[in-house]
C-alpha cells in the first residue's frame, strides 16, 4: 500500500493541538498568549487494532523521582484509579470502588450519567473547552441531555493500554452553548459546544458496557458527583434572583469578589511552602534561561487556596502546571525535529528548484515526495521521539489525574508541591552540571541527554505516535509564560 501522507512544512510531528496553542519554545523573548477555551475532536476511540489486553511495557515507564519511595507515581500507570475494562465478565464495580465504599453507600447521591471518554485527556474544574460532535452515538447524547434538561454528562480519561477502561475519578461537563453548524460543515461536524466543567465524579460503574463494542449508543455510568465550583448547587439560586441590573455583568462581579478574596485568605504552613517552592523554581528556571520558565509575575498571582470561590485558586495554578508540562513537551518536540526541518528546507531548496529564489517553499509536502533517505530519516524521528517523549507525557498526564482524584485539598496541596519540588530538583542539578561543564549548554545537554536515554531504553517505540497521545491544555495566565 503506497503511503499518502501530506507533512506541512512548518509543522512536520508536532500535529496535536498543543503546539498550536504555545508560542514556540524556543522563542526566549515570547509571551504565551491567553486561550481561554480548548477545542477537541469529540469522537476519540482506541484504533480497531489495538488489542484489549495490557501493554506491559507501559507499566515501568520512567516516573519522575523513581527512587523516592513517597513517590505518588511509584506504580507507574497503577498509581491512579481504574474502573474494570469494559470486557471484564462482570465490570460492574471498580477494585477502587470495593475498597473504599461501605455497604450502606450512598444512593441518594448516587446519579446516572452519559460518559464520554476522551483520550488521554485530563480535566480540571472551572475550565472551559469546545467539543466538536459528529459521532452518531455522541449527537443523541447531546439530544437526550437537551431533551431531559440536564445538559451535563460525565467525562473520563482513558486507559493508555487497555481499551474499554476508564480512570475512575472523571468531571462533569455542563453545556453552556451549542451551534448547529451540519448545513455550513455538509453534516461532517453536528454542532459545536462550549463547556464549563463543574465539578468532578467519581465514577462506580458503567451501566451498559456492551455499548462500547456496538457503538450503537453512548455509555452510560452511576457515579457519585463533587461539586467543586458551587455552580450545580447555586443554579436554582440564579433562576430566582432576577432582580439585579441585566445591564451589569454578573460574571465581572464575581470574578471581582473572587479576586478581592484571595487577598484577604491566611495561608496554611501547608499552603506557604506550595508557594515558596514554586518561587524558588521560578529563580532557578531564570537563573539557567530555560526555554520554558515562568515570568516572575506569575509566582505573585500562584493561587493556593481552597475552591473556586477565590481567584487565584489552587485550582488555576494545577491548570497552570498542567500547561507547563505542555509547553516542556512542545519544546522537546522542537528540539528533536529541528536539524529534520533544516535538511527538508535544504532538499526543497535544492532538488525542487527552489534554491535560487525563484519560487516560494510549500507549504506542505507529501511524505512520498521526500528522498528516500529523509524518509528513513523521518521515521527513525518518528519512533525516537515516541520512546523519548510519550513516558514524559504519560507521566504528566498521570499526575493530574493523581491530583484530580485527592480526596481533599490537603491533599491536592501535598500532591502539587511534591511535583513542583521534584522540578525544581530537576532544575537544580541542571545548574551543578552546568557549572561542573564550565556552562557549555552542549555538554550539558549531552548529559542529560544520555542519562534520560536510559529511562528511554525501558519502553519499546512503535512505528509512529498514537492519536490517543495527543492532548490539549491551554494557559489560563497570558503572563505565565516566557
Amino acid at each position: 500500500m503506497d503511503m499518502k501522507i501530506t507533512l506541512p512544512l512548518s509543522f512536520l510531528l508536532c500535529s496535536s493541538s498543543i503546539a498550536s496553542a504555545f508560542v514556540d519554545p524556543l522563542a526566549r523573548s515570547s509571551v504565551l498568549s491567553r486561550v481561554s477555551s480548548s477545542a477537541a475532536v469529540a469522537s476519540w476511540q482506541q484504533p480497531r487494532s489495538f488489542s484489549p489486553r495490557r501493554n506491559n511495557n507501559l507499566q515501568s515507564l520512567h516516573m519522575t523521582e523513581d527512587i523516592d519511595d513517597n513517590n505518588p507515581l511509584s506504580q507507574g500507570i497503577n498509581s491512579v484509579s481504574w474502573l474494570p475494562s469494559v470486557f471484564d465478565s462482570d465490570p460492574s464495580r471498580s477494585v477502587f470502588d470495593s475498597a473504599t465504599s461501605s455497604d450502606d453507600e450512598d444512593e441518594e447521591n448516587t446519579e446516572t450519567l452519559p460518559l464520554f471518554p476522551l483520550g488521554g485527556i485530563v480535566y480540571t474544574p472551572n475550565s472551559e473547552h469546545i467539543l466538536n460532535i459528529f459521532e452518531p452515538r455522541y449527537r443523541q447524547m447531546y439530544n437526550d441531555i437537551l431533551m431531559n434538561g440536564s445538559k451535563r454528562f460525565a467525562v473520563s480519561m482513558s486507559h493508555p493500554s487497555e481499551e474499554g477502561r476508564f480512570a475512575q475519578m472523571g468531571v462533569v461537563f455542563s453545556l453552556e452553548e451549542l451551534k448547529e453548524v451540519s448545513e455550513m460543515t455538509g453534516d461532517q461536524v453536528k454542532y459545536i459546544c462550549n463547556h464549563r466543567v463543574t465539578g468532578r465524579v467519581k465514577l462506580h460503574k458503567v451501566l451498559n458496557p456492551e455499548a462500547w463494542e456496538t457503538r450503537d449508543t453512548y455509555l452510560k455510568v452511576s457515579g457519585t458527583i463533587i461539586d467543586d465550583t458551587g455552580s450545580l448547587s447555586e443554579s436554582d439560586d440564579d433562576e430566582e434572583d432576577n432582580g439585579m441590573d441585566e445591564s451589569i455583568s454578573t460574571k465581572v462581579v464575581s470574578e471581582f469578589k473572587k479576586a478581592v478574596a484571595a487577598d484577604a485568605i491566611e495561608k496554611t504552613p501547608e499552603e506557604e511552602a506550595l508557594t515558596e517552592s514554586f518561587s524558588d523554581l521560578v529563580e532557578i528556571q531564570h537563573d539557567l534561561s530555560e526555554d520554558v520558565r515562568f515570568t516572575r509575575a506569575s509566582v505573585r498571582s500562584f493561587g493556593v487556596a481552597e475552591g473556586t470561590e477565590v481567584d487565584p485558586n489552587l485550582w488555576t495554578s494545577i491548570r497552570l502546571w498542567q500547561s507547563y508540562a505542555e509547553q516542556r513537551l512542545v519544546s522537546g518536540q522542537n528540539e528533536m525535529q529541528k536539524e529534520f526541518q533544516e535538511r527538508l528546507v535544504e532538499y526543497l531548496k535544492k532538488d525542487m528548484g527552489t534554491e535560487d529564489g525563484g519560487e516560494e517553499l510549500p507549504s506542505a509536502i507529501g511524505f512520498q515526495d521526500l528522498s528516500p533517505e529523509l524518509q528513513s530519516e523521518l521515521v527513525d524521528l518518528q519512533k525516537r521521539m515516541t520512546a523519548e517523549l510519550k513516558p514524559l507525557l504519560l507521566e504528566q498526564t498521570l499526575s493530574m489525574q493523581k491530583i484530580l482524584e485527592a480526596a481533599d485539598h490537603e491533599e491536592r496541596v501535598e500532591l502539587m508541591r511534591y511535583f513542583v519540588d521534584a522540578e525544581r530538583k530537576r532544575l537544580q542539578a541542571k545548574k551543578t552540571l552546568k557549572s561542573m561543564f564550565g556552562g557549555s549548554p552542549a555538554m550539558v545537554a549531552s548529559r542529560e541527554s544520555s542519562e534520560e536515554s536510559i529511562a528511554a531504553a525501558a519502553s519499546t517505540p512503535t512505528e509512529k505516535v498514537e492519536e490517543e497521545s495527543k492532548s490539549q491544555f491551554f494557559a489560563d495566565d497570558e503572563d505565565a509564560f516566557q
